[in-house]
């Protein structure tokens, strides 16, 4: 079956950490010329702090405001916002495998850059927080990679979702096929 994407303007890109939801994310944002929305950007204080939700879903709706979007990330307890108005969520479903050794290269990455993740936050990967903590990425990648997709799969056959586009993206290549598919194709409202 195939989907006009033309008529689509809201777009929330999900998956286990690590699977490539943000830079799937901005290229497809890039593609639509829509604007691009991370929910960590929303979620994560400086030094780390975790809002409690009365701040963050409130943020969350403010983001959400707009006609158009693609919003990156999972944070279930949002879906009743997130997805109100949505028109289709695309679950980049990749092997474990190869999850794990993004979600590695890119917190060896991180670390080695000290780069700041999301603007005014200070908040820098280290090689002990990827690694070596509690709060480790990797850790927690290895700990919700089964638990995620279970989820996701029951939120796509979910009743209460019927009225929502799903696209799942089973690998990198396939994801790469659906934007190429999408450049070629989508013409700007």
């Amino acid at each position: 079956m195939k989907t006009n994407y033309q008529q689509f303007n809201r777009f929330n890109v999900i998956g286990t950490s690590g699977s490539g939801k943000t830079t799937f994310s901005k290229k497809l944002a890039g593609i639509l010329d829509i604007p691009y929305i991370q929910m960590d950007a929303i979620f994560w204080g400086p030094n780390w702090s975790a809002p409690c939700d009365e701040e963050f879903l409130p943020k969350v709706q403010h983001a959400l405001c707009g006609d158009a979007w693609v919003l990156d990330g999972n944070y279930t307890r949002t879906i009743p916002i997130k997805w109100a108005e949505i028109d289709c969520v695309i679950w980049l479903d990749y092997p474990f495998w190869r999850i794990m050794r993004q979600a590695v290269t890119r917190a060896l990455s991180r670390s080695i850059s000290k780069e700041e993740l999301w603007e005014g936050t200070g908040n820098r990967e280290s090689f002990r927080r990827s690694f070596m903590s509690k709060d480790s990425i990797v850790w927690y990648t290895l700990q919700s990679h089964a638990k995620m997709r279970h989820l996701i799969m029951m939120l796509m056959i979910d009743p209460q979702h019927a009225g929502i586009r799903f696209v799942r993206l089973t690998s990198p290549k396939l994801a790469d096929t659906f934007l190429k598919t999408l450049r070629m194709t989508y013409r700007p409202h």
